[in-house]
């Protein structure tokens, strides 16, 4: 009999949680565990964060080290990798089951993992794809990539999942950071040019609420195939096939987009990055292309 079967047993019949870290997402993940019958152990750093889930039933800890002595499945979530290692310094982790959502690289993730091991515990990583009031509302999308021990993900999926959906995405522990930082850096990428489109039009007599959904209609329409094409292209190299606008014709439409901001008093420099990778790479490549060529020009040492 595992400690994990001993505990369930023992309790309610639900996998008993160790949580340190109840900053905004820490509380939202504790209150759906509290919700859902688990019984829980919290901790952090500034212990009066503790107060409100302990009248939910939540049973507070003194250290970090007392926390995670609770429970077979930890999870930590802190504000970075630093932090982590502060907070588990003294805590006997032999026979744990660590997993860490804090946000982190994908190097500092698999550091992690070997510094779990090294330390008797089975480690898995997470990268959470969600914002607190997404938390315990499935109908909201959210869900938190994780990597790392694959017997750990099938042994804890059903707790973990309570929050929010689970992506397990492989044994590499950094995959579910580098899947994280990716999508997020996608995100931002996107919010840029949607930033660029409002400072276009911020000195107009155009209504910014009625060009909105024109934004979030078109940008949608695009992305999808655009994405999925990429994906597509860089797995079998066929950068010219179904491309629809090749890169020599949208390279030949960049002088439009760079004095339409002048002529707007906009700073271009949004995407002027964007634009000078799509030059180079016409210079490089076959104007019949589409724009998968850009990727890598990112990659350094290409």
């Amino acid at each position: 009999m595992t400690a994990n079967t001993r505990e369930k047993t023992s309790t309610s019949g639900k996998t008993p949680v160790t949580l340190l870290g109840l900053g905004a997402m820490g509380t939202a993940l504790a209150r759906t565990w509290l919700a859902a019958d688990h019984p829980l152990t919290v901790w952090n750093r500034t212990p009066g964060r503790a107060a409100g889930l302990v009248g939910e039933g939540a049973k507070p800890a003194g250290s970090a080290a007392e926390a995670v002595a609770a429970s077979t499945l930890v999870v930590v979530c802190l504000l970075d990798d630093a932090s982590v290692g502060e907070a588990l310094a003294e805590a006997d982790l032999t026979g744990k089951d660590l997993v860490n959502i804090t946000t982190t690289t994908p190097a500092q993730a698999r550091a992690r993992a070997e510094w779990a091991r090294e330390r008797g515990a089975r480690y898995l990583d997470g990268g959470i794809m969600a914002v607190p009031p997404m938390i315990g509302v499935p109908e909201a999308g959210g869900y938190v990539f994780y990597s790392g021990s694959t017997e750990l993900f099938e042994e804890h999926g059903e707790t973990l999942a309570v929050p929010a959906g689970t992506r397990y995405v492989g044994e590499d522990a950094g995959h579910a950071a580098l899947h994280d930082v990716a999508l997020l850096s996608a995100m931002y990428g996107m919010v840029a040019g949607a930033s660029h489109a409002f400072a276009l039009i911020r000195k107009e007599d155009i209504d910014p609420v009625a060009f909105a959904p024109l934004l979030v209609e078109w940008v949608t329409a695009m992305a999808g195939p655009s994405i999925t094409q990429t994906g597509e292209h860089l797995a079998s190299g066929a950068l010219t096939k179904d491309v629809v606008s090749n890169l020599a014709m949208q390279v030949a439409g960049v002088p439009t987009f760079l004095t339409t901001a002048e002529e707007q008093g906009v700073s271009p420099e949004l995407i002027s990055p964007f634009f000078e990778l799509m030059r180079r790479r016409l210079a490089l490549g076959d104007g019949e292309e589409g724009l998968t060529g850009v990727v890598d020009l990112l990659v350094r040492g290409n």
